[in-house]
């Protein structure tokens, strides 16, 4: 299915708007997604290294990482220091896990930090399992979103780290999308049409598919996303357990957009 294009270029173009993502979107959407869509994503999923190995290094690259990304602008501000935090009370990290996310944040503030390095490690223990390298690049843009709206040296910098580990441009820009129609669904008035139609538009987003798709691609949408995110999965292959959270949070996003779509199709 060729969808991919039309569903960024229309439903997260009118989302973002202007700007520096309104300018990606204008340069790559339509033709050269759909041209990449051709090539199955799955065909570059193969088996990670120890699952134990995986959860250590990304546990310790994750909060690392987070903390060079706050510092890209020359120092680190209240705002990102809280955002950090956000991310960790998310995960609903113990208490020594909170202190050892901390300790690797600050870490990853130094000048001394070297972030190619930890980035090279990360993805040499993930191996091709671009389901983890996604997840991790969703709780750094996460975490910038939430810092500084994704402003500034952060941007550049997250988008660098995307394709070092694989990501097109166009994946980072759907990726972005997505978090930001979760960070604004709280605005959401339950009841009012324009509400309504905003819902339909952003769980056709959230499952990757057009709304002229068949149900039957609908559903074969639904199922690829909760494969793609299913926590137990992601854990099996390396993902931390305190990391369990995001990826329920992500499930439950998906199955709520894919309800949406049913109940404003008339499913069964």
């Amino acid at each position: 299915m060729r969808w991919r294009g039309k569903v960024i270029g229309g439903a997260i173009g009118a989302i973002l708007g202007a700007g520096p993502v309104g300018a990606v979107l204008g340069a790559l959407l339509g033709h050269q997604f759909d041209r990449q869509d051709e090539i199955e994503e799955e065909a570059a999923v193969g088996p990670a290294g120890d699952p134990r190995l995986v959860s250590a290094v990304f546990f310790r690259s994750a909060f690392a990482v987070m903390g060079c990304i706050a510092k890209a602008d020359g120092r680190v501000s209240e705002r990102e220091i809280a955002a950090a935090r956000s991310v960790m009370r998310q995960m609903r990290l113990s208490s020594d896990q909170v202190q050892a996310a901390i300790r690797f944040f600050t870490e990853g503030k130094q000048s001394t930090f070297a972030l190619d390095h930890t980035i090279q490690e990360l993805r040499r223990v993930c191996g091709r399992r671009r389901d983890l390298l996604r997840v991790f690049i969703e709780i750094q843009m996460r975490a910038a979103l939430e810092g500084n709206d994704f402003q500034g040296p952060a941007r550049a910098l997250v988008h660098n780290l995307g394709r070092m580990l694989g990501l097109s441009a166009l994946e980072m820009v759907h990726l972005e999308g997505v978090l930001r129609l979760q960070r604004g669904a709280h605005g959401h008035q339950p009841g009012q049409r324009a509400g309504n139609k905003n819902r339909v538009t952003d769980a056709y987003s959230v499952l990757e598919a057009d709304a002229s798709a068949s149900d039957a691609d609908i559903t074969r949408a639904y199922r690829r996303q909760m494969s793609r995110h299913h926590p137990d999965k992601l854990v099996a292959n390396g993902l931390p357990e305190s990391m369990q959270e995001l990826a329920k949070e992500k499930t439950q996003q998906i199955r709520e957009a894919y309800e949406t779509i049913r109940s404003h199709r008339g499913m069964q």
